[in-house]
């Protein structure tokens, strides 16, 4: 009898034989590399904006790495866990942001970070992009769809608690992104189209109404969106000088490093929420637009692993933080063209900024464990 009889005849040896050659890793080979491309592109980007800077540039480095970190760890859990979890994570979630509204660290005008002894000051609503999708989807996996009245309402409700206390901090951004990612299960669970409309149609009728709770500086965004030379020097600086960045920049750009608006200090926030406009200017045209085919890969990616998703729950949850993405880097991009209010979107996986790459990337890393992949 041959050695390779007895190791075919022996119980388990096949499992025996292939745990020493192969390590099982659940990650998309397409969705990381777009994911990956979009990183390094960011980083290219930051550094040129940065100058010489170097510690903002390591910061960065450093924060993409721990992002890359959790997506990894996220992917390596099993979906089923994601549901037993997501009552929990949304509880939390909603506890974390009682305490910033309580004891939360206020910058700049805003209270929405919180500040533990011992741990890194992160901010609690960029959990709820993940937590808001996760708890509408569970809510609604063993429920008949399309989804009836009594269960959108119910889900309406699980949305509108988080996004309020965030609106409240102030931070309208982050609030509508919450309420987007818990609108967008919703729409993937089938609700009926003419729902929908008669909803718009509400919302438009309410917004007289709804212009008199906005905050002064809200309004005078939206009235500057409109026309942003009754003041350039004020409310209307951004945007005029960030359609100056991205007109200047023509087809192929002036490049890197050679950017006037944002290294004479020009454009405001030029590392954060308005970078896509010192891509236009330096890189052009043809950068931004390989910007957006990489952010179209992985949102294609993204929807086609969501629709080989095993069951309802990982359907919706893995949609919704799709289209959420593709949600953050339309508002972003809009609103440095002069198409939308500013509402301080970052450009995802390209602004500078910790805690919102690392909800990112996690959510892409629950994405890739709804559709296990092949051994690495």
């Amino acid at each position: 009898m041959s050695d390779q009889d007895f190791v075919r005849r022996l119980p388990g040896a096949a499992a025996m034989a292939g745990r020493g050659r192969l390590v099982r890793i659940r990650l998309d080979p397409l969705l990381l590399a777009a994911l990956l491309a979009i990183i390094g592109f960011g980083l290219i980007v930051l550094y040129s904006v940065v100058g010489g800077d170097q510690a903002l540039f390591t910061n960065q480095l450093v924060r993409m790495g721990l992002a890359l970190v959790a997506m990894v760890v996220a992917a390596q859990l099993d979906p089923r866990l994601y549901l037993r979890w997501a009552p929990f994570v949304y509880a939390g979630g909603l506890l974390l942001l009682v305490l910033v509204l309580v004891m939360g660290v206020r910058v700049k005008g805003s209270q929405r970070w919180l500040d533990f002894p011992g741990l890194p000051r992160f901010q609690p609503s960029e959990l709820m992009k993940i937590a808001v999708p996760m708890m509408v989807a569970w809510y609604l996996h063993e429920r008949p769809l399309p989804p009836s009245l009594k269960d959108i309402a119910v889900a309406l409700v699980i949305v509108a608690v988080p996004a309020g206390c965030i609106v409240l901090q102030p931070d309208l951004g982050t609030g509508i992104l919450v309420a987007g990612a818990g609108l967008a299960v919703m729409v993937l669970a089938g609700i009926y189209w003419r729902w929908i409309a008669y909803a718009a149609a509400a919302v438009a009728v309410a917004a007289p109404g709804l212009w008199y709770l906005l905050q002064d500086y809200q309004r005078q965004r939206i009235l500057t969106l409109f026309d942003p030379e009754s003041d350039p020097l004020g409310a209307g600086w951004n945007i005029i000088q960030s359609k100056t960045a991205i007109g200047s920049g023509g087809l192929y750009g002036k490049g890197l490093l050679e950017g006037t608006q944002s290294h004479l200090e020009f454009l405001p926030e030029a590392q954060t929420d308005f970078i896509i406009a010192v891509i236009g200017e330096e890189l052009g045209f043809v950068g931004v637009l390989f910007l957006l085919g990489l952010y179209m890969v992985v949102i294609g990616r993204g929807l086609y692993i969501a629709t080989q998703a095993q069951n309802t729950f990982q359907r919706l949850l893995a949609g919704s933080l799709t289209l959420i993405f593709f949600v953050y880097a339309f508002v972003n991009i809009a609103m440095v063209s002069g198409l939308l209010p500013v509402v301080g979107v970052p450009l995802p996986l390209v602004s500078y900024g910790g805690t919102s790459a690392i909800t990112l990337l996690a959510s892409f890393g629950i994405i890739m464990a709804v559709r296990p992949q092949r051994a690495w």
